[in-house]
């Protein structure tokens, strides 16, 4: 039934594309009279990785940046210094119609869709918006757009790259070596986190954090795994505590009764402990994009997966 429903609406996607078409435009100015939207809808890591371009686009035009995000990813981008409003777009065919009527109120000069590949919806929406130019990555729907940039080879070009690769061509200056992901956490947050590293006396050495948590069970290492990798870390002059989700506490129990165990359902509070860390291991790439705008050391754990992109 799910390949059925894909079939139909790929079909309703060329078909919309093949009558969508909208006037080519070669030169595109940004300055810092523009008023510009940027729409990243999906996940967290999505979010996190949009941030360098976001962070250099204001730094070097000095634009007014505004983004469209989505309800679960909105949060990463409401403390972001170079964003003057975070939007969250609304699911349905009525909220569907109330962010296109938002967006069109604010008379933007540019929009441009920082998504990887195709969205039926984003496609769908570029095409409601009155906004003269819009902008994307060449990735086949190139139809609703008034410019597409060269996609960068996805086994050479990591996806901040292959963002940034929009600026370079719009002409914009790109500052590889400046890139880097942005995230802040608000003071008050710290407080949980500073409180923890009080009452197990943390503070006294290097602080190593094992991350055991990544949404999924196959992307859980094991428990015996994780208990050979703390008793070797505890082997050093190193204080070690491990981080999870609170659903995987009775694991993080089973690897080592005797290590602090931190966890929080807020993504401030954990991210404020992240970046107390001397140096992190992690399975979990939003926490690796935590650690890198925080530059902390880690080591990414990733499981085997058949792709040949390259990984953070």
């Amino acid at each position: 039934m799910k390949e059925v429903e894909i079939f139909f609406k790929n079909i309703v996607l060329k078909l919309f594309l093949l009558f969508n078409k909208v006037q080519k435009v070669d030169d595109v100015n940004i300055n810092s009279q523009s008023k510009v939207l940027l729409i990243r809808l999906n996940r967290i890591g999505d979010a996190l990785v949009t941030t360098p371009f976001i962070n250099q686009l204001k730094k070097y035009t000095g634009c007014k940046i505004d983004i469209l995000a989505d309800r679960k990813n909105s949060f990463v981008f409401k403390n972001n210094p170079d964003l003057d409003n975070v939007f969250v777009f609304k699911k349905g065919f009525s909220g569907f119609r109330e962010t296109v009527k938002k967006l069109n109120s604010n008379n933007y000069d540019i929009v441009i869709d920082l998504h990887d590949d195709v969205s039926t919806t984003v496609t769908f929406l570029i095409s409601a918006l009155k906004i003269p130019v819009k902008i994307a990555l060449d990735k086949g729907n190139e139809t609703v757009y008034s410019k597409v940039v060269k996609k960068l080879d996805s086994e050479k070009h990591h996806v901040i790259e292959r963002n940034l690769n929009i600026l370079k061509e719009l002409k914009l200056k790109v500052n590889k070596e400046e890139a880097n992901i942005v995230y802040s956490v608000p003071e008050s947050e710290y407080e949980e986190v500073d409180t923890f590293l009080e009452i197990y006396k943390l503070k006294k050495k290097k602080l190593v954090g094992i991350n055991i948590s990544a949404g999924s069970e196959a992307r859980f290492w094991g428990v015996e795994n994780y208990k050979q990798l703390a008793d070797q870390l505890l082997s050093f002059d190193v204080n070690v505590i491990l981080l999870c989700h609170k659903d995987d506490v009775d694991k993080a129990k089973a690897i080592n009764k005797t290590l602090p165990i931190f966890y929080s359902p807020s993504f401030d509070i954990f991210s404020a402990m992240i970046s107390r860390l001397d140096f992190l291991v992690t399975p979990d790439t939003s926490i690796i994009h935590i650690a890198s705008a925080f530059e902390i050391p880690l080591f990414g754990l990733y499981v085997k997966y058949n792709t040949k992109d390259i990984i953070w």
